[in-house]
């Protein structure tokens, strides 16, 4: 199996009373709780975390693009990406991604994560994601009912640029060009590997089964509310005759204590902190009409993806997100045997981590990153031998202890 550490580069400094004061971390977040020495500061030490994820011995550092909020401060990934892609030798760097339907045109995307490849020596996982409602319909004004046809468009030109040998021109609904022929060009040949990050809709499992795409549920709801979603994601994939674990990624919030005193000392609040705050998101944002489509409505998963996974609006506690399993706390022992089932009844080759949440602070999100890779990781790594990964990128080393071959992406 593989791990990677996601991040998502948090404002850890919202005001104790944020949540009474304000209806949303998201797109209209008061500006004048900006700071932008606390930015300078985070944005640094995120750079460091990821660094260090990467020394510790993840397989792979992920970051993520988000607009107009206090919950993720990366709008551009690519930025984050460049950096590590210069200051790490061998873990895999996962954008996840570029929201590809809101660039005009999306050849942007193509050349930027054609640099990125070469930048990192084939080290990149190129994340197409459609985007949140919030980034999308409301941060940069697009129309909701249009980005999945949008995106299709724009993936199939990202796609064409870097596998096409030659010239071509490109009439497309949304995009004219006469000249397409990017420089750079990815080192990987014909591409790079593509996971489409996910909430759950219907749409996209059959779009990642259609085109070989990875699937990368990202949900903050847990591993118990989850396997709704994957069981889903399955049932499509298994219709078409899809079964191999690495074709899907789960990420899941992990903090690690010697003992449950200390567990709730060093991580109880910094975990309330990220769902009581950070997901604290106007629901007049979150599915805007036509965002959704009939079919996952229908399926019953409108919950999962519009609401992070509450089941109310009331504030939770540390114990109570442990229960539900938005969080796998405990000795490095516990988490281990909980995230072998996890990916167990998931079914899935890619585990995604975050170990830097809320408002933990840099040295021990240090110490957690350390824990996870040194004392939980390396007795994961044997699940799913019997599977081969076609979904890693072809020069980032395959960990000692991990059975996968990485493959061009099919």
């Amino acid at each position: 199996m593989k791990i990677e550490m996601f991040h998502l580069c948090p404002y850890r400094d919202l005001p104790e009373d944020f949540r009474e004061k304000n209806r949303s971390v998201w797109v209209d977040v008061p500006s004048h709780l900006f700071d932008a020495e606390i930015a300078s500061r985070t944005y640094n030490e995120t750079l460091d975390e990821l660094m260090y994820g990467a020394e510790m011995g993840y397989d792979g550092i992920c970051v993520n693009e988000h607009h107009q909020n206090a919950y993720g401060l990366m709008p551009s990934p690519n930025i984050m990406a460049a950096a590590m892609s210069r200051e790490t030798e061998d873990v895999a760097i996962i954008v996840m991604g570029n929201s590809i339907a809101l660039y005009d045109p999306p050849i942007r995307v193509a050349e930027e994560m054609a640099m990125l490849d070469c930048i990192s020596g084939g080290r990149l996982v190129a994340g197409f994601p459609v985007g949140s409602a919030m980034d999308t319909a409301y941060g940069y004004g697009a129309n909701p009912a249009l980005l999945r046809d949008k995106y299709a468009e724009a993936e199939e030109l990202i796609l064409r640029a870097w596998e096409e040998k030659e010239l071509f021109s490109f009439d497309g609904k949304y995009t004219q060009l006469r000249y397409v022929n990017i420089w750079p060009r990815p080192m990987q040949d014909p591409c790079p590997p593509v996971w489409v990050p996910g909430a759950g809709s219907i749409e996209t499992w059959n779009h990642c089964i259609d085109k070989g795409h990875l699937y990368a549920y990202l949900s903050y709801s847990g591993f118990k509310r989850g396997k709704q979603v994957m069981d889903g994601f399955w049932k499509v994939a298994n219709a078409a005759g899809v079964d191999n674990p690495y074709h899907a990624g789960f990420l899941q919030l992990v903090c690690i204590a010697d003992n449950e005193d200390e567990l709730h000392e060093k991580y109880a609040a910094h975990t309330e902190y990220f769902f009581n705050k950070m997901l604290h998101v106007y629901p007049g944002f979150s599915d805007p009409p036509g965002y959704r489509t009939v079919d996952t409505i229908k399926a019953g998963l409108l919950a999962q993806t519009t609401t992070f996974g509450r089941a109310s609006n009331k504030e939770a506690t540390f114990d109570e997100l442990r229960e539900a399993g938005n969080v796998v706390a405990g000795t490095p022992e516990q988490v281990t045997e909980q995230l072998r089932s996890v990916a167990r009844d998931l079914h899935i080759g890619h585990l995604m981590i975050l170990n830097q949440f809320g408002s933990i602070p840099h040295e021990l999100a240090k110490e957690n990153i350390r824990r996870t890779a040194q004392e939980v990781i390396p007795k994961l790594r044997d699940m799913w031998s019997e599977y081969e990964d076609h979904w890693w990128p072809q020069n980032a080393i395959v960990r000692e202890g991990s059975a996968a071959t990485p493959t061009p992406a099919d």
